[in-house]
């Protein structure tokens, strides 16, 4: 016993020593933004500058994101859009290039924000015209989709109303046996908040999805802390498609994974079908034996809202 005691604690303080010196372990004050020069930003105006602040905030959480999944951890409060909270991501204590790029993506930061100042920017949250005019929905639109929670199941009715569109979340109420409740998703339709008991899928979009591209992300169902699957996909078709007089321009990214309910456990697969202008689920068809991991859902209606 003295002998194993010894080992223990030898491979506990070669550890410890190994998490000292190894760059996972670097302090979020150690990782320093690097410089960006805001003149580089000086003819930009308004418009482009909050676009831009938005691609950089949301490419660093893409890779705290990469961060999170390789150290196995669960961080999920970094904030969307134009609110991401910074030291949250340093806090994920990133190592070697992942350091250098979160360096990189807070110089830039800092540097869009000091020529936004300059230009006397206000702080942007509405979508502009030209933005609105580009996406298939609108505020007002009622989107109507067929259900089914079981194989050969009765069809049923579930909706999606849209109430505003901002530059850092869409913002919707839901309706499905009940009083509308609120649904949000960030732009690249990852959901931020669902009704208790709805399935959600957390960390999956990223901007600009391709074909071919690999994903990977969770789904959920929102307030209940014992259901959850961890899934991977690939982006296996694009195109355009046309529902009720609307043309959406669609990305099919097929999906597995394990899916996970209390003590019941069992592979996940199917399939999910977004429009990558405003991240609006079409399809959703996926197939588990896990209970609440059986779901097909797909836009048949849209009804445009009252001017």
């Amino acid at each position: 016993m003295p002998g194993l005691m010894m080992r223990l604690t030898t491979r506990l303080a070669t550890c410890l020593v190994g998490l000292a010196v190894a760059g996972c372990a670097t302090r979020s004050v150690d990782v320093r933004p690097q410089q960006a020069d805001p003149a580089e930003f000086a003819l930009w105006d308004c418009e482009r500058l909050a676009d831009e602040t938005d691609a950089v905030q949301q490419r660093a959480a893409d890779l705290a994101y990469t961060v999170d999944d390789i150290a196995g951890r669960n961080i999920v409060a970094l904030g969307v859009g134009v609110s991401i909270f910074w030291p949250a991501l340093f806090a994920l204590r990133p190592n070697g290039v992942e350091a250098r790029e979160l360096a990189e993506f807070k110089g830039r930061y800092e540097a869009l924000k000091t020529a936004s100042l300059d230009r006397g920017c206000p702080r942007p949250m509405e979508l502009s015209p030209e933005h609105l005019a580009a996406l298939p929905i609108a505020p007002g639109d009622l989107l109507v989709y067929e259900e089914r929670s079981a194989a050969r199941g009765v069809a049923g009715e579930w909706t999606l109303q849209v109430v505003s569109l901002r530059r850092d979340v869409f913002e919707f109420r839901v309706s499905q046996a009940g009083p509308p409740r609120p649904w949000r998703q960030d732009r690249q339709g990852n959901v931020v908040a669902a009704p208790a008991g709805q399935l959600e899928w957390q960390r999956l979009f990223r901007r600009d999805i391709a074909l071919g591209d690999v994903l990977s992300g969770e789904l959920r169902i929102a307030g209940d802390g014992y259901a959850r699957a961890l899934v991977r996909g690939q982006v296996v078709a694009t195109g355009r498609q046309t529902i009720a007089g609307r043309s959406f321009d669609v990305a099919v990214v097929e999906l597995f994974g394990d899916a996970q309910n209390g003590e019941v456990s069992s592979r996940l697969d199917g399939a999910i079908v977004v429009d990558r202008a405003s991240g609006l689920l079409i399809r959703l068809d996926i197939r588990s034996a896990t209970p609440g991991f059986r779901l097909e859902r797909r836009l048949v209606r849209v009804q445009p809202g009252q001017p």
